[in-house]
């Protein structure tokens, strides 16, 4: 087992190997080259922390004619959501009549994502399918049902494959929790 890991004075403990997360991507690959063959999907990767997991995504559905596109948009602040969502760099392609695949690294609350969604509506795509690595399902405060999921997983603060604290632990190639005190 890997060792624990500190920053900011907190410490996080291994919670899910790369191995684990690289078969569920596989996985989630396999289902969105079934649900997209004849299609021309644009993957939209939402930065700074879906980017690990868009990058291995897109090269895993290299049977499908796809392309990606990327937005940058901000909730965190510290180990908490702000509960405002901030666009920091946002969507230049035309996606009408396109199948859009939302990519992100985390729903938690669900309000970055459901304002995204909507977003996208307005420019009239053929679909939009949202495919997140890890989901919380118990802090959902939005009615968002994400069409593939990589990992549901309690309501604890995580880092590392692009999750971030303040920034820091993205390049960890495994996913850590935030250790209970005892």
């Amino acid at each position: 087992m890997k060792p624990t890991v500190t920053y900011q004075g907190l410490t996080f403990e291994p919670y899910i190997t790369r191995e684990r997360i690289d078969a569920r991507i596989n996985e989630i690959a396999a289902d969105i080259m079934r649900d997209c063959a004849g299609k021309s999907p644009l993957f939209i990767c939402v930065l700074n922390g879906a980017f690990p997991f868009a990058s291995d995504l897109f090269r895993a559905v290299e049977g499908l004619d796809a392309e990606i596109s990327f937005i940058r948009l901000q909730s965190y602040s510290g180990t908490a959501s702000t509960g405002a969502v901030k666009e920091v760099l946002g969507l230049c392609d035309d996606i009408q009549n396109r199948t859009i695949i939302i990519v992100e690294d985390i729903i938690d609350t669900g309000n970055t994502i459901y304002r995204l969604v909507n977003q996208l509506r307005d420019k009239k795509p053929e679909d939009i399918k949202v495919a997140t690595l890890l989901f919380k399902p118990d802090a959902l405060a939005r009615p968002i049902k994400p069409d593939y999921v990589g990992f549901e997983i309690p309501t604890k603060f995580i880092i590392g494959f692009g999750l971030d604290l303040d920034g820091k632990a993205r390049n960890l190639n495994d996913i850590y929790i935030l250790k209970e005190e005892k």
